[in-house]
């Protein structure tokens, strides 16, 4: 397990010595009632997380909003709250058994009393969630571990309101409140957004009236782009949405960064968003699976999916003088979208460099990526933009021979890039970007030379073969730039701890906002936890 950041870790010892002097003040008190008075107490201490612990496990979340934040960047400290929960509540169940037992009446009280063995499930059912939201557990089936953990937290509500005395049950229905206005304000803005009353129904817009129009396309033997059709919602560079595809899960819904639009053969993106999902198992293995045979059948098959968001809440990109963008494999998703942002903003610009990592085992796992990148070099030479691209790929790209698109060979070529990522064995183990299939070289084998040509001559393009050294790739842009820096990264648990250390390193050595005149570095964190 990682160890949760600085900021973290001084969130939760303000939480805990909170909840410390809440357990203890007043109550230890060496007399005939202390067990029974410290027992009574973390009783009401647990009861009264029970609504918080459900407040932050909203997506429509009432905490977030007032904090300017999004659910999923609280959801560390929904697990840390029910861990917390059971503390509190062993301590309470653990001072009424030791009294019981001391006045010898611990068998009469389980058999008459029935809220303890309530009680004993209440506890049980939250050791339960706990342990089963490990990440090495939850990672074994994720589909398995969200069903049961719904299915717990219900089963645990009606628990402690049977346990609990009635003068205590608000804080259930509290938690039941929480629970239903989230639920309400999703199925909203599932209806929303799903439901159109006058759909496009041409050929380009694929509009329907129930959900929306998906076409699915294998690229390469691990990737499938989703694209969505005909969607009235706005987004901002950095945010989420949750897809649900009923032909293929029935019950699922599965978060994906919302990458902008990119053009595919046979595939028309007006108004449309595109989505690039990764081969695990379960519901990404069945779509890529099912896009593989129609590709293979010659069919072009579409999909109905009902998306519910966007989620999170980013910041501006567009107000820092350099910006390094640094990810691993499908990472680019959430980065590529702010490089893109910031090159098309049409207002005030402050970014003058922007330095740009895209890192994965294979050159043919970053095509779909790379291509795009090509056309962000020439927009930000007309803009007046310093971009400069680096890509590095840790192993060979397979010949064309094997079945590789020939893609591979623009990752390895001048044209490529080349940059950062320390040990990112495990983080491209995880994640892996797209590679173009035969159809798509084909479709664009002209424009991929055209690009090859330019960036080969572009000094602003680098490529390496090995792992790249992420300090050195974040000091240079920082150490040149007269301004703020925002350094944005996504991916694994090793390049997030990577980067975060790198960071702070940094920032101490330049003594930044310490009277030195050595301005601010920010960082944004998107760290792949499922």
């Amino acid at each position: 397990m990682t160890p949760p950041s600085l900021g973290r870790i001084i969130a939760l010892l303000v939480y805990w010595s909170i909840i410390i002097y809440m357990m203890t003040a007043g109550a230890i008190i060496k007399d005939a009632f202390f067990w029974e008075r410290v027992g009574f107490r973390n009783a009401w201490v647990t009861v009264m997380q029970v609504p918080l612990l459900y407040l932050l496990a909203s997506k429509c979340n009432v905490l977030g909003f007032i904090a300017g934040t999004s659910h999923e960047r609280l959801n560390w400290l929904h697990r840390w709250v029910a861990r917390t929960m059971f503390v509190t509540a062993s301590v309470h169940g653990w001072h009424f058994y030791t009294e019981w037992s001391i006045a010898n009446v611990l068998a009469s009280q389980m058999k008459t009393l029935s809220m303890i063995r309530y009680g004993m499930g209440a506890w049980g059912i939250l050791l339960w969630t706990i342990v089963s939201g490990f990440l090495p557990i939850r990672r074994l089936s994720y589909e398995i571990f969200v069903i049961q953990h719904i299915a717990s937290a219900a089963i645990f509500l009606w628990v402690v309101h049977v346990h609990v005395p009635a003068y205590a049950q608000y804080n259930v229905w509290f938690a039941i409140a929480a629970l239903s206005f989230d639920r309400v304000c999703r199925a909203i803005l599932l209806v929303w957004q799903n439901v159109k009353f006058a759909p496009n129904r041409s050929n380009c817009k694929g509009g329907q009236r129930i959900g929306h129009q998906a076409q699915v396309r294998a690229v390469g033997a691990s990737i499938a782009v989703i694209t969505i059709k005909d969607v009235h919602f706005k987004w901002r560079a950095g945010q989420h949405l949750y897809l649900w595809m009923p032909k293929l899960g029935l019950a699922e819904a599965h978060p994906y960064t919302i990458a902008c639009a990119h053009k595919l053969p046979e595939t028309c993106i007006c108004n449309s968003i595109q989505l690039v999902v990764r081969k695990h198992k379960g519901f990404s293995k069945r779509l890529h699976d099912f896009a593989a045979k129609a590709q293979a059948a010659g069919k072009k098959e579409t999909l109905t999916a009902f998306v519910s968001g966007p989620y999170g809440v980013p910041p501006r990109w567009d107000i820092y003088e350099t910006i390094i963008l640094i990810s691993a494999s499908t990472g680019a998703s959430f980065t590529l979208p702010i490089l893109e942002s910031v090159l098309h903003t049409k207002e005030t610009n402050c970014t003058k460099r922007i330095d740009f990592l895209l890192t994965a085992k294979q050159g043919e796992e970053v095509d779909f990526y790379v291509t795009r990148l090509h056309e962000f070099i020439e927009r930000a030479k007309e803009i007046g933009i310093e971009l400069l691209v680096h890509v590095a790929i840790t192993r060979s790209a397979p010949s064309p021979a094997s079945g590789g698109s020939g893609m591979g060979a623009l990752a390895f070529g001048p044209s490529s890039a080349s940059s950062s990522g320390s040990d990112l064995g495990k983080v491209m183990d995880d994640e892996v970007a797209a590679t173009s299939p035969a159809d798509v070289e084909k479709a664009a084998a002209s424009a991929h030379r055209k690009r090859l040509s330019n960036a080969s001559a572009d000094s602003h393009v680098h490529h390496a073969s090995v792992r790249p050294d992420v300090e050195a790739f974040i000091r240079g842009p920082v150490e040149a730039t007269g301004g703020e820096t925002s350094v944005v990264v996504c991916g694994g648990p090793s390049l997030v701890a990577k980067v975060r250390n790198c960071v702070a390193s940094l920032s101490d050595e330049r003594a930044v906002h310490k009277g030195s005149g050595a301005q601010g570095i920010q960082l944004h964190v998107e760290e792949y936890a499922f």
